[in-house]
């Protein structure tokens, strides 16, 4: 891809939350656009590490002991293995990197939160 990305187009284009959308790939990773509001499950990836960088609104993440509040420009790394849940109060526009396939809700399988792979936009 040698088009340049506009991600507040990308992020008008969709409107569910908590289902990622791939808009690149590179090196055996995917950029991810994802809406979210509310309460994301507890969950691990035994893997894979994840970066969040907010594009929009507050976002939280847990951990089992502190939690991390995020505003726009700013990101964190959540090194793999790591329980974790994430939230915000009002819809957050949020970049995810990480390894291609990697499934969004880690070791669990939740009806409602578990996203489709390699959805594109």
């Amino acid at each position: 891809m040698t088009d340049k990305l506009n991600f507040d187009d990308k992020f008008a284009r969709f409107s569910e939350h908590w289902r990622p959308k791939v808009v690149a790939a590179l090196n055996g990773q995917e950029v991810k656009l994802v809406k979210v509001a509310g309460t994301f499950p507890w969950h691990h990836h035994d893997e894979e590490d994840e970066f969040f960088l907010v594009w929009k609104g507050r976002f939280r993440v847990e951990f089992r002991d502190h939690a991390v509040d995020l505003e726009p420009g700013e990101a964190l790394v959540v090194p793999r293995g790591t329980e974790h849940r994430t939230l915000a109060e009002e819809e957050a526009w949020v970049v995810i990197f990480e390894p291609a396939a990697t499934p969004n809700t880690g070791n669990v399988v939740d009806a409602e939160f578990t996203a489709p792979q390699g959805a594109k936009i």
